[in-house]
C-alpha cells in the first residue's frame, strides 16, 4: 500500500514537473513571438518612414529644379538684354565713326580717270579758257576725292597747268548725269612766246596710270597754265589768277 502511494506520488511530482515545463516552454514562446512581432513591425515602421522621406524629398526636388530652370530663364532674358544694349552700343560706334572722318564712312570707289567721260568747250571768258565737263560712265558711281585735277599740255615742266584754288568741293559724286567741271586757262603771260597744242592732258590724280589725252575744239598757245579745282558750278571754274 505504501509502495502504491508512493510511486502515485511519483507520478504526480513529476506531471508537476512537465506542467511547470510545459508552462515555462509557453511563456517563452509568447515572448519570443511578442520580440518579433516587435521586430517586423519596426523595418516596417522604418520601411514607412523611408517611404514618407523619399515622397517628401522628391516631391522638393521638382520644385528645386523648377526654380534653377526659372532662374536660367531669368538668365537667359538678362543675356538678351544685354545683347540688346550691345546691338545699340554696335549702332552707336558706327553712327560716331560715320561722322568721326567727315560723313565720307561708306562711300563708293574713288574716280579714275578711266572711270569717267569728257568733253572740252572753248570759252571766251577770262581772256578765253577750256571748260573740260567730266561725267561718270555708264553703270559706275564714283567720288572725285582729290579737289584738284593733274592737267598738262605735253610730257614737258613748262606744259604742267598749276592749280588757282578757284572752286572746290570735295568729294563730288559723279553718277547718272551729274557732272563735275574745271577749267584751264592754257597762257597766263602776255608776252608772245609760247607753244603750241592740239591736245590736253588730264588726270583724276598725279598717278593716274591711265590718264586722258583729249583734243582740243582749237589749237592753244600755252605759257604757263593754270587749272581751277572741279566744282559742280561751272561759274566757279573761270580760271584767273588773284
Amino acid at each position: 500500500m505504501r509502495s502504491r502511494l508512493t510511486a502515485r506520488s511519483a507520478r504526480l511530482v513529476l506531471a508537476a514537473a512537465v506542467v511547470t515545463a510545459l508552462a515555462a516552454t509557453t511563456t517563452a514562446c509568447d515572448n519570443n513571438d511578442t520580440a518579433d512581432a516587435g521586430s517586423s513591425a519596426t523595418p516596417s515602421a522604418v520601411a514607412s518612414a523611408g517611404s514618407g522621406g523619399s515622397d517628401s524629398s522628391s516631391s522638393e526636388s521638382p520644385s528645386t529644379s523648377g526654380s534653377t530652370t526659372g532662374g536660367s530663364n531669368s538668365a537667359g532674358t538678362t543675356d538678351k538684354t544685354d545683347s540688346g544694349d550691345d546691338s545699340k552700343s554696335g549702332s552707336g560706334d558706327d553712327s560716331k565713326s560715320g561722322s568721326g572722318d567727315g560723313g565720307k564712312s561708306g562711300y563708293g570707289q574713288s574716280c579714275g580717270t578711266n572711270d569717267l567721260d569728257f568733253t572740252v568747250t572753248s570759252e571766251s571768258q577770262a581772256g578765253g579758257y577750256y571748260l573740260v565737263t567730266a561725267k561718270a560712265k555708264s553703270g559706275i558711281t564714283c567720288y572725285l576725292d582729290v579737289n584738284t585735277p593733274s592737267v598738262s599740255f605735253g610730257s614737258g615742266a613748262d606744259g604742267v597747268a598749276s592749280p588757282v584754288g578757284q572752286g572746290g568741293e570735295d568729294p563730288i559724286k559723279l553718277t547718272g548725269s551729274a557732272v563735275a567741271y574745271t577749267g584751264i586757262s592754257p597762257k597766263t603771260t602776255k608776252s608772245n612766246a609760247g607753244k603750241e597744242f592740239e591736245n590736253v592732258i588730264i588726270a583724276t590724280t598725279d598717278n593716274d596710270p591711265n590718264p586722258a589725252e583729249l583734243k582740243l575744239p582749237d589749237t592753244a598757245n600755252v605759257d604757263k597754265p593754270i587749272v581751277t579745282n572741279w566744282s559742280t558750278n561751272r561759274a566757279e571754274t573761270v580760271p584767273v589768277i588773284v
